[in-house]
């Protein structure tokens, strides 16, 4: 008992926002109460320090009582340039370390572990590990979905390729797969998915640099409204999204939350720094607890209590 309410002060004691609103309760065979954790944006890099953060991380984690971890994504930093040699090790070291989780890890990916697509690299799109190939090879499929406790988890990529640039978009064979998955879950099963860019954000109209005349293609998903029609008559109920290093909760229409992460490595990932100049505001480095509880949704933002910074070569 004594180890039990130890646990519970160290959840509830460590995070520095809370958002307890819960969703309209729905009914479904098999559910149980369980938490995990979203942790987003890592940007693992031998340089900058982000080892040690993401050693606090698992730390951290290793000492709360959750079923699980799912990643929103950007986990390296970075492969989008090519070169073999570095953008293997990143991969390998992040592999490595997760190891080091006591709950499983569920890994979405992001647009920096797209390999050597930019036009500066020198990866050719023959070679195997071209763009999805590296991820896949050390980290499985680029899209995927899984069960537990009564609800349907749901792991998209949202990056393909254009012009050797990154865009957000779930491309036509994974609009097939995800057609044919939730076609075999009951319409009343809670759903979760885990997107790295975001289907919905007020990101860019809280902080606009100029007036937005469309959607820009590298910050949401473009086709986000035929993927979401999908899900009209499903029980969506969470979307996890990384990619813009900040901290979001958005309800809509008391049915869906759209939910962003804040990130690891901080924003921008190589320097943090509160006030730029630009009056923007960047959150605390760190991750999210999400409980689910009676069929409601919580989450706490940890504190990773760590700053991103510049190495010594750098300064």
């Amino acid at each position: 008992m004594r180890a039990i309410l130890v646990l519970l002060m160290l959840f509830f004691g460590l995070g520095i926002n809370a958002q307890n609103t819960p969703m309209i309760a729905t009914t479904h065979k098999n559910q149980e109460d369980f938490s995990f954790v979203f942790i987003t944006d890592i940007h693992l890099q031998p340089e900058r320090g982000p080892q040690e953060a993401f050693q606090k991380v698992i730390d951290t984690v290793n000492n709360l009582n959750v079923d699980f971890v799912i990643t929103g994504g950007d986990l390296v930093y970075d492969v989008l340039r090519g070169n073999f040699n570095r953008s293997d090790s990143l991969f390998r070291t992040y592999r490595n370390t997760i190891k080091k989780f006591n709950v499983p890890v569920y890994n979405t990916i992001g647009n920096h572990e797209l390999f050597g697509i930019y036009k500066e690299s020198d990866i050719q799109k023959d070679h195997p590990d071209y763009k999805y190939g590296m991820y896949e090879r050390y980290l499985g499929r680029r899209f995927y979905s899984f069960d537990h406790k009564g609800w349907h988890f749901i792991s998209l990529c949202s990056i393909d390729e254009k012009d050797k640039k990154y865009i957000g978009v779930i491309d036509k064979e994974q609009l097939e797969w995800l057609n044919n998955d939730i076609s075999q879950v009951d319409v009343n099963t809670p759903i979760i998915i885990s997107t790295h860019i975001p289907f919905i954000s007020t990101y860019k109209q809280r902080y606009p640099k100029k007036k937005i005349k469309e959607v820009p293609n590298e910050l949401w998903i473009y086709n986000r409204d035929k993927v979401l029609k999908l899900f009209d008559k499903r029980n969506l109920r969470l979307v996890l999204q990384g990619h813009l290093h900040w901290i979001e909760d958005l309800n809509i229409q008391n049915k869906t939350r759209y939910l962003t992460g804040g990130s690891v490595a901080g924003r921008p990932s190589w320097r943090r720094k509160d006030d730029r100049g630009d009056d923007v505001h960047y959150d605390e480095e760190g991750f999210m607890v999400i409980q689910v509880k009676n069929d409601s949704i919580s989450w706490k933002y940890i504190d990773n209590e760590w700053e991103s910074r510049l190495s010594p070569s750098e300064k």
